[in-house]
């Protein structure tokens, strides 16, 4: 009991860190873009308001400093102004192309610095790809496919009664992959019968998985893989050794080489998730569903782009979206590899194409549940934009404008709503 009690607590603490909004503070800073809906058309000028509170009453005759540019590169302008009745305006000049522009306010009070930021969207439905798609991209994946399907599945499935429930069964499973193994947690309902699928793919880092026994106890088959080709159920600290040595930044790992790119095996991995699924009695057979966070919405794309057998898709902020972003002076997608010089080279941009989310969203044929914020600052709204609006199959797209790299409960709930109500037949 005891120890099921830790493993619990560990879960709700790492989904904590996961989706945390910012802790509040004594002072807000707040920015507000004088559209109720952040978005202005090109060419328009954002006009935004500053207000300062502490114990929720408005402060004046304060200074603030401020700063205005398009999201993660190089300032446009910036200064200084004095609150006066509470607030203060500044009026941006005009964005003259679709994208994002963010001012961001400092103050300082009683000795200690605040600060905010709200971020005006310019005509985002129209952001255009800086990458381009590889002639053999499609055959590039085929091969890679091809080369996974002689692979076989072989699952070894380790019930974990500690995680069980009274209605789901729990299992820590392995299956082989190109190059080493995939590991995961799987969660299906006791009951006999036929379920639909949901794979959980992760967000960046390296860490313990639990899996869902909720979502199986609601009657759904539910995956939950880790993309490192270790264990998912280790001592946390050996994935904060790991992330810390042998695979820290790993998303750099071997991409001069297309053939070698460390997540050629994390995206063929999705694909043997899908075939583990699929090889379960308990499975429908025909309804399959993923979903993910940040790097986990970059596999969301991804694994919908490779594989038909996926029925539906739901992503919070992707990362991975066009990479080269920074090399036009605009925000390129997480890990934002390209603002350096050490990665800025040929060999590496051309591997960075074959990997790119964009690429991967022009060949989503299915229905899409889409999710994220303006205000998001590892995962560049211009660059979200950038594969969303390439996919070609049915979606929406739910933007919560004050988010940064967190979801309101609402989000998730939404999210499931819709993609259970897919998965069970709803409309």
């Amino acid at each position: 009991m005891k120890t099921k009690f830790f493993i619990l607590l560990f879960a709700v603490c790492s989904l904590f860190q996961l989706n945390a909004q910012p802790r509040k503070e004594l002072v807000q800073v707040i920015v507000a873009p004088d559209k109720t809906d952040w978005t202005y058309d090109t060419g328009e000028r954002a006009e935004f308001t500053i207000s300062v509170l502490k114990n929720n009453v408005p402060l004046e005759d304060i200074e603030v400093s401020y700063k205005i540019q398009p999201e993660l590169v190089d300032v446009w302008e910036e200064g200084t102004l004095q609150l006066k009745n509470g607030e203060a305006t500044i009026k941006a000049k005009k964005f003259k192309e679709p994208g994002f522009l963010r001012c961001t306010a400092t103050v300082e009070v009683d000795g200690k610095t605040y600060s905010s930021y709200a971020t005006a969207g310019f005509s985002p439905e129209e952001i255009e790809p800086t990458t381009n798609l590889p002639n053999d991209f499609k055959d590039f994946w085929d091969n890679a496919k091809n080369e996974l399907a002689k692979i076989p599945i072989r699952p070894f499935m380790t019930l974990m009664p500690e995680r069980c429930t009274d209605e789901a069964e729990v299992y820590h499973v392995s299956l082989d992959n190109v190059n080493g193994k995939i590991y995961g947690i799987l969660s299906i309902p006791k009951q006999e019968g036929k379920y639909p699928a949901v794979l959980h793919v992760p967000g960046a880092g390296i860490r313990p998985y639990y899996g869902d026994a909720w979502e199986a106890e609601k009657g759904f088959v539910s995956f939950t893989i880790g993309i490192h080709g270790i264990p998912v159920n280790l001592d946390p600290e050996v994935y904060q050794v790991l992330m810390q040595g042998a695979l820290r930044n790993y998303w750099t790992v071997n991409l001069d080489d297309k053939d070698n790119y460390y997540y050629k095996r994390v995206y063929l991995g999705c694909v043997r998730a899908v075939d583990f699924i699929e090889s379960l009695d308990c499975f429908d057979g025909e309804n399959i569903g993923v979903t993910g966070g940040s790097q986990g919405g970059a596999l969301s794309i991804v694994t919908a782009g490779l594989d038909e057998r996926i029925d539906y898709l739901a992503a919070f902020y992707p990362a991975l979206s066009d990479l080269t972003g920074f090399l036009y002076g605009r925000a390129g997608g997480w890990p934002h590899m390209f603002k350096s010089e050490f990665t800025n080279k040929t060999e590496k941009i051309e591997t960075s194409k074959y990997y790119d989310v964009v690429n991967f969203a022009r060949f989503v044929n299915v229905p899409g549940w889409y999710s994220w914020g303006y205000n998001d600052n590892v995962c560049p709204p211009t660059s979200m934009h950038a594969a969303y609006n390439v996919i070609p199959a049915i979606k929406e797209l739910h933007v919560f404008q004050k988010t940064q790299h967190w979801t309101f409960p609402e989000q998730q709930e939404l999210k499931n709503e819709w993609l259970h109500g897919k998965l069970k037949g709803g409309k």
